[in-house]
């Protein structure tokens, strides 16, 4: 589960165990989770943030998106 950002509260990080799924990003912050497709930014899935969270979460992630393909490339192959 490599961690590749933290901002604050929140750890931004993928599973080993995804390989075959598109390019995608978790956060947690506390016991809340959310899952955000990278390429087009929508949200697979969330639970535990208030929908008013959300869009912060999606504009962090589109702000580091660069950052993030690119580990997600050099774990992934």
């Amino acid at each position: 589960m490599p961690t590749i950002l933290r901002i604050g509260a929140f750890r931004f990080y993928f599973y080993s165990h995804e390989p075959n799924e598109p390019p995608h990003i978790h956060v947690d912050r506390d016991s809340a989770t959310i899952k955000i497709w990278l390429d087009s930014l929508e949200v697979a899935k969330s639970r535990g943030f208030r929908a008013h969270e959300i869009g912060g979460i999606v504009d962090m992630v589109e702000e580091h998106r660069t950052e993030f393909l690119e580990a997600w490339h050099e774990y992934f192959g």
